[in-house]
């Protein structure tokens, strides 16, 4: 009986540790670049860039693991998408008041818009295959 709580709770102390130091070198990531062909958003600068065509809007968080790696699927998507869709981003820590108007519960979030109105809600990390096809859909 001894021996079998000894070894569990070894087991429960080798997959903490493990998991501790795995958060700690996916912290040390950096930040991948952000395609030129992706607009930042502001609160000022929403709804007027959402208003035309087809825009995906990814809201995100620089602390965010999962944010940051939708960063290279995002700066691949917006090289792809042709003329009358746009890739946005909106860092929740700054806007918080979009995040709240939008209902973002948890990130990344994105939310694809056509003529200004949401059509579709995406959370958590996708491929760009799937992103690509969503947005053929809504074309």
């Amino acid at each position: 009986m001894q021996t079998t709580l000894i070894l569990t709770i070894l087991v429960i102390v080798f997959i903490a540790g493990y998991l501790m130091i795995s958060v700690r070198k996916m912290k040390k990531v950096p930040a991948v670049e952000k395609n030129d062909k992706i607009t930042d958003l502001s609160d000022k600068n929403f709804q007027n860039q959402i208003k035309n065509d087809l825009t995906l809007v990814d809201f995100w968080a620089s602390w965010c693991l999962p944010c940051k790696m939708m960063a290279p699927v995002l700066n691949e998507l917006a090289d792809e998408v042709g003329e009358g869709v746009q890739v946005c981003k909106v860092d929740v820590e700054q806007y918080q008041s979009l995040a709240s108007k939008y209902a973002i519960r948890g990130i990344p979030t994105m939310l694809l818009f056509k003529d200004g109105r949401e059509i579709n809600r995406f959370v958590g990390v996708k491929t760009k295959d799937f992103l690509l096809q969503q947005i053929r859909k809504a074309s």
